[in-house]
């Protein structure tokens, strides 16, 4: 396990849409960085989005990865598949309508195939020390005034 590094990331957004906040954490070997930003007119699933693509980003080669989330959304969207079904039916849902927040997924797509990442969902707000500090800096990040606007946030 000590050849993997661990990312724990969170989201948040104040009002749904509204200001938001995306963290992450990452541990390799006993070191430990702390990454967070924030957008205004954004939602809680955007920056859900863009705490794992931050996270991964940050990466600076190919690494085995176990990424702890409390999103479900993303978790499953990747292991369960929906990510490649979306792409096979043109981004659109099952339901035929158009997958939201597709312009994060995409970017995400090629991180997903740099790195070997394994998901794990953690239940948010139940004390995971790693899940509570990246909460705590994206509500920061998120109550920041002057936070640019998020350029592909449906308005």
């Amino acid at each position: 396990m000590s050849n993997r590094v661990q990312v724990f990331t969170d989201g948040s957004c104040l009002g749904n849409p509204g200001p938001g906040g995306w963290a992450a954490i990452l541990r390799y070997n006993g070191t430990e960085k702390e990454l967070s930003g924030g957008f205004s007119g954004t939602t809680n699933n955007r920056m859900e989005l863009r705490a794992v693509i931050n996270a991964l980003a940050a990466l600076t080669r190919t690494c085995g990865v176990d990424l702890y989330t409390d999103s479900t959304y993303i978790k499953d969207a990747v292991v369960k598949d929906w990510l490649g079904a979306w792409q096979k039916n043109g981004w659109k849902t099952a339901a035929k309508k158009p997958v939201k927040n597709q312009d994060l997924w995409r970017e995400l797509l090629p991180l997903l195939k740099s790195h070997e990442v394994r998901f794990h969902w953690v239940r948010g707000h139940a004390g995971h020390p790693e899940n509570e500090r990246c909460d705590v800096l994206a509500k920061t990040q998120a109550a920041r005034p002057g936070q640019p606007r998020d350029p592909g946030a449906e308005t």
